[in-house]
């Protein structure tokens, strides 16, 4: 089995966002590294899976790797024509 092409991103989380009502989950926002700066801080449901399958929480100030993958189907070379935007 081949691994998809990815690519691993550090992130630290910033601060934990309330759950404003019961039936929403709480969210962890993390700031992730060497994104652009308007791009910078995603947001994501406060559960994670332990490695006994428990649900576990994010903590402020925790070091996180943010893993972007995609099927090869979906990636060109990256010296690849198709892979440069249109010119206009």
């Amino acid at each position: 089995m081949t691994e998809k092409p990815s690519s691993t991103l550090a992130g630290t989380v910033e601060k934990i966002i309330p759950s404003p009502h019961p039936s929403v989950p709480e969210r962890a926002q993390i700031a992730v590294e060497g994104a652009d700066h308007l791009y910078r801080e995603i947001r994501i449901e406060n559960t994670l899976t332990g490695e006994n399958g428990e649900e576990v929480k994010l903590k402020p100030g925790a070091e996180v790797d943010v893993i972007v993958e995609a099927d090869r189907e979906a990636t060109v070379p990256k010296n690849s024509v198709e892979s440069k935007p249109p010119k206009q």
